[in-house]
């Protein structure tokens, strides 16, 4: 089942949204803040589905940080809850000038 972005903007509230002890520290190392990825999940855009993901089906967001900056957030969910997988700021050397499309090996 592939995500829709509308409905993870209804479901995107702290309360909601569960993170890993390694995205934790990822995060952390990238100084990506929860408010960054609520801010990319509410503005951004889908640019990547993984409808077969375990245990749920996940998606590549591409939204804009707080500072706005462009970010992707990598996000699971079961429609009720999001799980945090990673999120990062795209390097232009690994994606298209839009960051939209990943470039080839």
């Amino acid at each position: 089942m592939e995500l829709d972005i509308n409905n993870l903007r209804k479901i995107c509230i702290p309360e909601n949204i569960e993170i890993t002890m390694h995205a934790a520290r990822r995060l952390e190392q990238r100084g990506i803040s929860i408010n960054d990825i609520i801010h990319c999940i509410i503005h951004g855009e889908i640019i990547e589905q993984y409808p077969t993901d375990y245990p749920y089906p996940s998606c590549l967001i591409l939204g804009i940080s707080v500072n706005d900056k462009l970010i992707h957030t990598v996000i699971g969910s079961n429609q009720s809850q999001l799980w945090i997988i990673t999120a990062y700021y795209p390097d232009i050397n690994k994606w298209s000038e839009d960051f939209r499309v990943r470039k080839e090996d």
